[in-house]
């Protein structure tokens, strides 16, 4: 067992949440945010799996602050409430890492079961609309706080059978960038006091996927690893540096 770094850091006492923390990413992410020493927040709407990844976090780094609850995110009274909670608690509110994931796609466009779409609108946009509004004030009031979204290369580059995924991302970034926006206006000539940034890839990969498919190459693929070190490292950088933006993790289309 490996001790969190004392002292040390932006994220050093910070208090962060992770929406979708159950999954490879999300568990990657809690054990990089326990590493630079924040109090983790996590929420999943998968109970069992995410008691498994905050336990995972809490073992890696005795003596870390990590937390879980199940949270349904298409409910935008139960993420308000989460977000409420969660400040009270502890005080403060300094992150929302957004990493509910899904995707569905088809063999030509004229193959799109809009079906899909009424998924991946809930998993993709609904949820990011719901952590947004429920967190927007919180994240402003804790004076450097960042609301970061994960998001594919393919927003900005659509493939005829990824209609459905492609625009789903898409929204959610706008999206994200109106926070943006607000936290810009908001925070008038002194520059924004939160941040919101949207990190870019072309899709991500895990040590299970790799274990599946040995010969599989996926080039180009970020690992889970990585996206948590780009994560924890926007903390580093000023508000105004990254509010509003793409934060490419893979070569731009």
């Amino acid at each position: 067992m490996t001790t969190s770094t004392g002292g040390q850091g932006p994220l050093e006492g910070a208090v962060v949440a992770v929406a979708g923390a159950a999954g490879p990413a999300g568990r990657a992410t809690l054990l990089r945010l326990a590493e630079a020493g924040a109090v983790v927040v996590a929420a999943d709407s998968d109970a069992a799996r995410l008691a498994e990844a905050v336990d995972a976090a809490r073992y890696a780094h005795g003596g870390a602050t990590v937390t879980g609850d199940t949270v349904d995110l298409l409910d935008l009274a139960h993420t308000r409430d989460w977000a409420d909670r969660t400040e009270k608690e502890f005080g403060r509110i300094d992150g929302l890492v957004h990493l509910v994931g899904g995707w569905r796609g088809s063999a030509s466009f004229a193959e799109t079961d809009l079906d899909d779409w009424e998924l991946l609108h809930k998993l993709l946009v609904r949820t990011v609309q719901h952590t947004s509004l429920a967190f927007h004030s919180a994240l402003e009031r804790g004076g450097n706080g960042r609301y970061l979204l994960t998001s594919a290369a393919g927003a900005s580059k659509p493939t005829a059978g990824n209609a459905a995924y492609a625009a789903s991302k898409a929204a959610a970034e706008a999206w994200t960038l109106a926070l943006a926006d607000a936290f810009r206006k908001s925070g008038g000539p002194d520059g924004p006091r939160a941040a919101a940034a949207i990190l870019i890839v072309k899709a991500l990969v895990n040590d299970q996927m790799r274990a599946e498919r040995p010969n599989a190459k996926f080039a180009g693929f970020t690992d889970v690893t990585e996206l948590a070190e780009a994560i924890a490292g926007v903390w580093s950088r000023p508000a105004h540096e990254v509010n509003g933006q793409r934060l490419w993790l893979t070569p731009e289309p």
